[in-house]
């Protein structure tokens, strides 16, 4: 590519008023060390707070710093595919905005990559969140391995720098559901782990709550994995095993006369209990098929509402 950037730093912007001046500042003082040939994008996922108009200050200030306004909030991992979309540079940057992956870290990254990696990703040993947080994350990772049948590591999130090829195959896949990580492990390439030091979050506090995490694991693990179907074949072949044995049992217990009454109750929980197994399994099916149909209708991953500085 003729004029090809050097490096690109995409990061996705929520709830971040505060902390965008700061974060453009650190990466400009730190990229610069390696090249002035760079861009910056930030991605504003429909903040609720002035974040875009912060943005549109930087921009100002900065032509190398490029803003894109998505028309609604679509998610983190969503923000990033539009920033990557749009990155140019030889290299790529993803990080968060809140300040927790540090700027200071990005030279360590592209020092790393130089070695002969594709991928280097950052790898947080001591996080800098809530006891909540880690905990939470540290059992979806554990979930999320077994369902996938991968190896993924809680210590690992966005925060990493990705030549261009890995970019390129990242957005080549058509998965209407976007987990970035899932991604980058799924598509291979030669790659390095850098412990990094993980900062506390400079303004207010994470976005992700409970109901919104499992959202992402249920989303994330049938989108990337059909190990749950399996597993209720799996599952439906024991409880048939269970009942031929239960049902021989009470057959031979028939024969020599040592059932005079039949269990009412037995029948009511049997019942009930079956049912229960049969929603369930009707409704992971369900889900699948949800998934399927918003596949089929295509629709874009992202929309852009308006951007500076953009050149595409």
């Amino acid at each position: 590519m003729i004029n090809q950037l050097h490096i690109s730093i995409v990061s996705p912007v929520y709830h971040g008023e505060k902390m965008v001046s700061e974060l453009v500042r650190r990466i400009v003082e730190n990229v610069e060390t390696i090249t002035t040939n760079y861009e910056i994008i930030l991605v504003n996922d429909a903040s609720p707070d002035n974040s875009w108009s912060e943005i549109e200050k930087e921009c100002a200030k900065n032509t190398k710093v490029q803003a894109i306004n998505l028309s609604r909030n679509f998610g983190q991992h969503y923000a990033i595919t539009a920033g990557l979309n749009y990155a140019k540079g030889e290299w790529v940057v993803v990080m968060d905005c809140d300040l927790q992956d540090r700027p200071e870290e990005i030279p360590n990254l592209y020092k790393k990559a130089q070695e002969g990696y594709e991928i280097v990703l950052a790898q947080r040993l001591e996080r800098e969140d809530s006891w909540f947080k880690r905990m939470s994350s540290k059992c979806f990772y554990t979930f999320f391995s077994y369902l996938t049948e991968t190896k993924q590591d809680s210590s690992v999130a966005n925060f990493g720098i990705y030549k261009k090829c890995v970019v390129d195959a990242i957005l080549s896949m058509g998965d209407k559901m976007r987990y970035f990580p899932a991604q980058v492990q799924w598509i291979g390439f030669n790659r390095a782990y850098l412990p990094i030091q993980h900062d506390a979050r400079a303004e207010g506090k994470s976005s992700y709550n409970l109901k919104r995490l499992f959202k992402l694991a249920l989303d994330t693990i049938i989108a990337f994995s059909d190990k749950p179907m399996r597993l209720i074949v799996k599952f439906g072949f024991i409880i048939t095993m269970i009942s031929l044995l239960v049902g021989l049992i009470y057959l031979l217990q028939y024969l020599r006369g040592e059932i005079v009454v039949m269990g009412y109750a037995s029948l009511i929980i049997s019942l009930c209990a079956f049912s229960g197994v049969i929603i369930s399994i009707l409704g992971i099916i369900g889900l699948y098929i949800g998934k399927m149909f918003e596949t089929v209708k295509n629709r874009p991953v992202f929309i852009v509402s308006n951007a500076l500085n953009v050149e595409k």
